[in-house]
């Protein structure tokens, strides 16, 4: 009978949790906030300024819960693993929701099915720059020289599966010149920028923060934003899209996601009260910082562009037939 009773217990309160006024009266308690990186990094720092201001708009406190490792799958699993009741989210990115599930193919969650998405918060651009000395002025350029000179035109990157490999690997899927350019592979965004500048390599695609100093300098010339629109720190620079590269398009973004079977109010008062995160002066202030963009959507766009780009880029990877090892 104490047996029956329990489970009874037990299935009174998981109604509980899904009912309407269990999200009436969310939060009831702190949330966790899980940044798949460690302190310091891009995800940290984002996560914690959305935390800062999205803790007294919820009236409760929001724990950053740093767990690293693994491309962000350890944290991605905490989350996809945990209660589905608002109080465990994780902070993620491109890495956790497009490259790790590419290139672990042990990845312990599924990106689309285990997650309920609930807003983008930002995004990070990419820049396409090449060495000056190569005389390209735009991307049609670039594209001519690779093919004049097929096999000879070297690109740089972060390292095989990084944000810059992903992405420039996308460039020249769309633009065609993947059989025609050399991957070169560093050990960070800055050693491909070095290489770069040096002409050790000749184009190089990566995330617009840190690179701008190079560019006003003239060390590297900027051709594209593969953004789906112009960055405010380099508006002149037309993107990819605009030059006839639709496809093309490759950002790095972050944004918050809740367990899967989360129910549907929930996500909601989480999903405004990002926005009204993203409006905040101290917020935006702390985002030009970081060089990144605010951008927010619904639920539905965030779930549509995860499931979209993650497509895009697993066809990248079958079109280039790109390895990971």
């Amino acid at each position: 009978m104490a047996a029956r009773h329990a489970g009874w217990v037990a299935i009174a309160a998981l109604l509980l949790t899904s009912s309407p006024l269990a999200a009436q009266t969310y939060p009831a308690k702190p949330i966790r906030l899980v940044s798949p990186n460690p302190p310091g990094g891009a995800n940290d720092t984002l996560a914690r300024i959305m935390a800062a201001k999205m803790a007294p708009i919820l009236g409760t406190k929001i724990i950053i819960d740093n767990r690293g490792g693994a491309g962000g799958q350890i944290g991605g699993e905490i989350v996809a693993r945990a209660a589905p009741d608002g109080y465990t989210l994780l902070m993620g990115s491109v890495s956790t929701h497009s490259f790790a599930p590419i290139t672990s193919p042990q990845i312990p969650y599924d990106p689309i099915k285990d997650f309920a998405p609930i807003s983008m918060f930002a995004i990070v651009q990419n820049v396409l720059v090449v060495n000056p000395s190569i005389g390209v002025n735009d991307v049609k350029g670039l594209v001519a020289l690779a093919r004049k000179k097929a096999g000879a035109l070297k690109y740089a990157s972060g390292g095989v599966g990084s944000t810059s490999h992903f992405a420039v690997a996308m460039f020249v899927s769309v633009a065609g010149i993947g059989r025609e350019t050399l991957h070169l592979p560093y050990k960070g965004g800055g050693p491909s920028m070095v290489a770069t500048m040096s002409n050790e390599t000749q184009f190089y695609l990566g995330p617009i923060p840190g690179m701008v100093p190079q560019i006003n300098a003239g060390k590297v010339k900027a051709i594209a934003i593969t953004g789906d629109r112009r960055s405010p720190s380099l508006p002149d620079v037309p993107t990819l899209a605009e030059l006839g590269l639709a496809g093309a398009e490759s950002s790095g973004w972050f944004g918050p996601l809740a367990p899967a079977g989360t129910p549907a109010p929930i996500v909601e008062r989480l999903h405004r009260a990002v926005v009204e995160t993203t409006r905040d002066a101290d917020v935006l202030k702390g985002l030009a910082a970081q060089g990144v963009e605010p951008a927010t959507s619904t639920p539905a766009e965030f779930a549509r562009f995860i499931d979209d780009t993650l497509a895009r880029y697993r066809k990248v990877v079958a079109a280039e037939n790109l390895k990971f090892e």
